[in-house]
């Protein structure tokens, strides 16, 4: 709008590339100012607890608008790139199936059609017949020189594709314009200096106006006639002004950069309130823990949505704006990083028996025989479990699964899952724990027998958490952490015996939904702390119990 009415046409040539290609980077530059903030130290401690919570359900709902949109913009630029090589082809087809002469450090391609001359690459066309009856101008020929010398077609080839990728941007269209434009008063001010007849070849320059136009990948002769190129040729340059227009682009670009990339980053420095002031006491912020910076990091952006188990909304909002008691209350997981692991020869060994191991590789089922294409520096990952009776099928009637993970699926998937949520929603279901008002008969005598191990039904006072079951379930879901393979689902069951001293002992897996999670209940599980025991008469016993983890995501 501004440059282009200058006659300083190289430098304009090359701000137009270098404005295309700063824009494209300009995203990529973060330029981080660290400020110092002052967090007071916190005070004062609050709690939330957890109510009836027996179960979350993870679900992550497909978001097909994104698909549809993409598919749109695949399906036109695909139509658009076809059209682009296939004007390239058209041209390299024209060259090969017509006349060619040497003419100075450029080829002469001579037509049979009626064309203006115009140049791609290092090809300057021209009809066939003119050329033979000596009809075109020296001056045509000094024009069509300085595109092939300056190398313009790789400027229109440059913007013609970023036209092809960005065609919803209208101003691409513009930038191509400009570039053409440039490309002919660069051109016409040689031709003017030449040959000192402005008049002259600006007739000439009408004449061949109305020719039949070219392809829109080529540098052509009457690209544009219009007063722009003809007042060009007769403007004089104040160089004290083009210098002006120059430097003045400097503040403008740092300007772009200060704007745009230049980020403030907070520096925490706590302070402590001071015991002798008069003011009265005040709840002060907790500051951010590291790892509640870990959460944010992990769940920025996502889309957080918890029903009640009457499936009626409780939320729905972003991460960004739940409050910090909504954080610390339903998302308190934030997964560790996998550490890398290699069997050892005996257990790779042992996972080649059919008869006892059934083995998934990379998430899929393969036969054991497929172990001796690998060793164990392949594996990076693995995980397994022991499968009870009650849970075999006749396809996987093992005794253990076992999953493992090459190195280049670890490094891809499982690696630096901890880092980022791989959904863009997060769907949480709260489900209510249903009160047993089914009471034991407190008055059928029972005859206790030392180290008998009871079963819920048989007992007079069941055994329990302290502070209740809900305070147990907390207590898993806060220290359970679920495998990150996507579209998981099903239920781990385990059964343990709280001990007469309320310890757990014999934890068991019954059933597990694969990739460790079983191992991971068994885990948590041996973190407890002492339970109520159950009692027979006033008598503490041996209890039988069991629970059941409910296990549901998806891409």
């Amino acid at each position: 709008m501004v440059l282009e009415k200058e006659k300083m046409h190289q430098f304009n040539r090359f701000y137009l590339l270098f404005s295309l290609l700063f824009s494209f980077a300009i995203p990529f530059i973060t330029i981080e100012i660290i400020e110092e903030t002052i967090v007071p130290i916190q005070q004062t401690y609050s709690y939330v607890a957890l109510e009836n919570l027996k179960v979350v359900e993870v679900k992550e709902t497909i978001d097909y608008k994104p698909i549809i949109l993409w598919s749109i913009y695949g399906l036109i630029t695909s139509i658009l790139l076809f059209r682009y090589l296939r004007n390239i082809l058209r041209i390299i087809s024209n060259i090969k199936s017509s006349t060619i002469i040497e003419y100075k450090n450029s080829k002469l391609v001579l037509l049979e059609e009626e064309t203006p001359p115009h140049t791609f690459l290092n090809c300057i066309f021209l009809n066939k017949t003119d050329y033979e009856n000596r009809k075109i101008e020296e001056e045509l020929y000094t024009h069509e020189l300085i595109h092939v010398t300056q190398k313009h077609t790789l400027d229109v080839l440059f913007i013609e594709a970023l036209k092809t990728v960005f065609w919803f941007n209208p101003l691409f269209i513009f930038y191509k314009k400009a570039i053409q434009l440039n490309h002919e008063f660069l051109a016409d001010e040689k031709v003017v200096n030449s040959y000192d007849n402005v008049p002259f070849y600006q007739n000439l320059l009408l004449a061949h106006a109305n020719k039949k136009p070219t392809f829109a990948l080529t540098s052509n002769l009457n690209y544009s006639v219009t007063k722009k190129r003809f007042i060009m040729m007769t403007k004089t340059v104040s160089k004290t002004k083009t210098f002006l227009y120059k430097i003045t682009l400097l503040p403008l670009f740092s300007g772009l950069i200060y704007f745009m990339c230049v980020e403030s980053v907070a520096q925490e420095k706590p302070i402590t309130p001071s015991k002798s002031t008069t003011q009265p006491e005040k709840k002060i912020t907790q500051p951010v823990s590291s790892k509640d910076k870990l959460r944010d990091e992990y769940y920025a952006g996502v889309q957080i949505i918890i029903n009640d188990c009457n499936k009626k909304t409780l939320i729905n909002k972003k991460y960004e704006e739940l409050t910090l008691e909504e954080k610390n209350r339903f998302l308190f997981y934030v997964p560790s990083p996998k550490i890398s692991k290699n069997p050892t020869e005996k257990e790779f060994n042992s996972w080649k028996n059919e008869k006892d191991f059934a083995i998934w590789l990379d998430g899929k089922n393969i036969p054991n025989s497929e172990l001796d294409k690998y060793t164990t520096k392949d594996i990076a990952y693995f995980a397994g479990s022991f499968v009870y009776k009650n849970a075999r099928t006749k396809k996987h009637p093992q005794l253990h699964q076992y999953s493992l993970y090459t190195k280049e699926y670890f490094d891809k998937n499982l690696k630096d899952s901890h880092l980022k949520f791989y959904g863009k929603e997060l769907r949480m279901t709260l489900m209510g724990k249903k009160q047993d008002k089914a009471q034991p008969d407190k008055t059928k005598t029972i005859n206790i027998q030392e180290n008998e191990i009871y079963s819920l039904s048989a007992v007079n006072e069941k055994p329990n958490f302290f502070g209740g079951i809900e305070k147990f379930y907390e207590f898993v879901g806060k220290n359970y952490k679920a495998p990150s393979q996507p579209n998981l689902k099903g239920k781990v069951y385990i059964t343990f015996v709280v001990e007469k001293d309320g310890g757990l002992s014999d934890i068991r897996v019954v059933k597990d939904a694969g990739y460790g999670t079983g191992e991971e209940a068994v885990r948590v599980l041996k973190l407890s702390p002492k339970w109520i025991p159950g009692k027979i008469n006033g008598n503490p016993v041996r209890v039988l119990y069991s629970l059941p983890i409910t296990i549901q995501s998806a891409n």
